[in-house]
């Protein structure tokens, strides 16, 4: 396959025959029709905040809402990912954008359904109504909507915060979305996306990357007011209801929706940065390595190093399936369905989302976008959506509510993937190949353990400043570029930075805060259980399958525990972090840096 064959598009005629179509249509009606019946029998049966209640109905009003709100999750998922394929694969498309615009009010009346059965949930012992079957198999998610319920605002002003959201964070998430999709950046006479822009980082041409990372900073210096606009704007609400909902800070109630304890999340954090020391061996090792001393440019995060090997997509395809049915039928199974039903939609273009993502579009069956670069990176990305789409398959006889998995643990199975395509490789390797391989592996682990905590420490200081007043680009980019020094330090050359890294990441703009942690929980985590399947392979396919199956039903803890880790105890993520520490020195000393 050359360089210039078209890669694959993702086919949704699964879902619907177009958009329009009579189907598509159809499909909305039946929704809303169930929505309108599911409202009805709320009121019904008065689910809603209030003064403590009991009576001998409340179990069979609570399997009620429970079958209820699990219905309408299976509906809504199949029409919303159908429209949101189309969005992020041509921000362009108005009648994707107008249908956009119709699902995100009846996101809305879905929202406020679960907020009525949350807050009623407050109003009674819980336990009083897990002795029906249907209520049982929640247990967890009515527990947490339990506990929930004592952070809530009152019945109306929690409705009014419900509404006032269509045209407040969410409007804000998809004006960030829509708009960086269709920023231009011109380069050496020729105009390219700014997903076109940003893959010229991986170029083997210095002079290419250089001045990329240039035109690609004075794009975002071009486009900065809108995008800090919106940034102010997620950013303040979030906070703002955060504290009208009696949370003592925006990361605490993240926390609690993660299903993470304050212990795990500083034990990790802690380890962290006691391995930035190494990580910028590596650093240095690499700037070495492309012939110059001193810290990294920026500019040359993703150069690559060593032999650099080509690979196209449909052989990423087929050496990630081979590699993922050595672990199992199963997950070889779901690699070849993908590439037959075409689920995956690789090709950088115009209008074209920028990054990666999966999204479960019916019961086992993804779709994932990402922009693809005939690079090793590439192949690691393909392996970390297919990840995603195997926990998907694991959640397929899981209710909407069982399913609700935290991003720490929906980073589980992803990277659990990536390290299977990764360690293959590189024992199967040699020489300036291998040095390839270390450095593509190294770099992507590296942005997940330094440059999140650097994004960490960023929406930390956004988050405390934003109280008190709004911030400028120029105040976000030095932030950011303070968040980079703490990090990298002298790992990186601090002349070079990306002030503008803020507004790259579409994940502050569609997730209310601190969506950086959980990547690198995911990375930690799933090294931990990767050595515990080498050293005990026999029975540990049925083990972690059924622990992707329950994410959304046990804390991080509990789920740890089955396999004997402890998540609050700093030394089990220094373990995971002292097995990257071999790879760097394995890199350092294979690219012959004394640093």
């Amino acid at each position: 396959m050359s360089a210039t064959t078209a890669m694959p598009k993702w086919n949704l005629e699964p879902l619907f025959s177009g958009l329009p179509s009579d189907d598509y249509a159809n499909a909305v009606d039946r929704f809303v029709r169930q929505l309108e019946e599911a409202e009805r029998q709320f009121d019904h049966d008065e689910i809603d905040g209030g003064e403590a209640i009991s009576g001998t109905d409340l179990t069979a009003k609570a399997a009620r809402a429970v079958n209820a709100i699990n219905e309408l999750g299976d509906a809504f998922r199949p029409i919303r990912s159908f429209v949101y394929a189309h969005i992020t694969t041509d921000a362009t498309n108005e009648v994707a954008q107008k249908e956009l615009s119709v699902l995100t009010k009846l996101s809305v009346r879905i929202g406020k359904l679960d907020t009525r059965f949350t807050a009623w949930l407050g109003r009674f012992d819980i336990d009083t109504v897990l002795s029906d079957p249907t209520n049982a198999a929640h247990e967890f998610p009515l527990r947490k909507r339990s506990k929930e319920s004592q952070h809530m605002m009152s019945p109306a002003e929690e409705a009014l915060a419900a509404d006032l959201s269509e045209t407040g964070g969410s409007a804000w998430g998809r004006l960030y979305g829509n708009f960086s999709s269709q920023i231009e950046v011109p380069l050496n006479g020729e105009t390219l996306s700014m997903s076109a822009i940003r893959t010229k980082a991986y170029d083997s041409d210095a002079g290419v990357r250089e001045s990329a990372y240039h035109a690609e900073l004075e794009a975002w210096k071009a486009n900065e007011l809108p995008i800090a606009a919106a940034m102010n704007a997620i950013k303040g609400e979030s906070r703002y209801l955060t504290e009208r909902r009696g949370w003592p800070s925006v990361l605490d109630m993240i926390l609690f929706e993660n299903n993470m304890s304050r212990a795990s999340l500083d034990a990790m954090m802690s380890a962290a940065r006691k391995s930035f020391p190494v990580w910028r061996r590596y650093l240095k090792a690499k700037a070495h390595a492309l012939g110059y001393g001193g810290g990294l440019k920026w500019c040359d995060i993703f150069a690559p190093v060593g032999a650099e090997t080509a690979y196209e997509y449909d052989t990423a395809e087929t050496f990630v399936e081979e590699q993922f049915r050595l672990y199992s039928a199963k997950m070889g199974d779901l690699a070849q369905r993908s590439a037959q039903e075409r689920w995956v939609d690789a090709e950088p273009r115009k209008g074209k989302r920028d990054g990666a993502f999966c999204m479960g579009v019916l019961p086992g069956v993804s779709r994932i976008l990402m922009n693809y670069k005939p690079a090793f990176g590439s192949v690691s990305t393909l392996a970390h959506e297919l990840g995603h789409a195997y926990h998907n398959l694991c959640l397929r006889d899981r209710t909407p509510l069982q399913s609700e998995t935290p991003m720490p643990l929906a980073e589980t199975a992803s990277i659990f993937c990536e390290t299977i395509i990764k360690r293959k490789m590189l024992a199967e390797v040699e020489g300036d190949v291998k040095v390839a391989i270390f450095d593509a592996t190294l770099q992507g682990e590296c942005q997940v353990v330094v440059d999140i905590t650097s994004r960490f420490l960023f929406e930390d200081e956004v988050f405390r400043c934003r109280g008190q007043s709004e911030l400028s680009a120029r105040e976000l980019c030095e932030i950011m570029r303070d968040a980079q020094a703490n990090t990298y330090g002298d790992g990186l050359n601090l002349d070079a930075m990306h002030p503008y890294m803020w507004a790259v990441k579409p994940h502050y703009y569609g997730y209310r805060g601190y969506y950086n942690f959980p990547y690198m929980f995911g990375l930690l985590f799933a090294l931990g259980l990767y050595a515990i399947y080498q050293r005990e392979p026999e029975g540990f396919h049925e083990r972690y399958d059924d622990l992707l199956s329950s994410t959304g039903m046990y804390s991080a803890t509990e789920l740890a525990q089955r396999f004997g880790i402890n998540i609050e105890d700093e030394a089990f993520w220094a373990g995971s972090l002292n097995v990257l520490a071999e790879d760097i020195e394995a890199f350092v000393e294979a690219v012959g840096a004394d640093v």
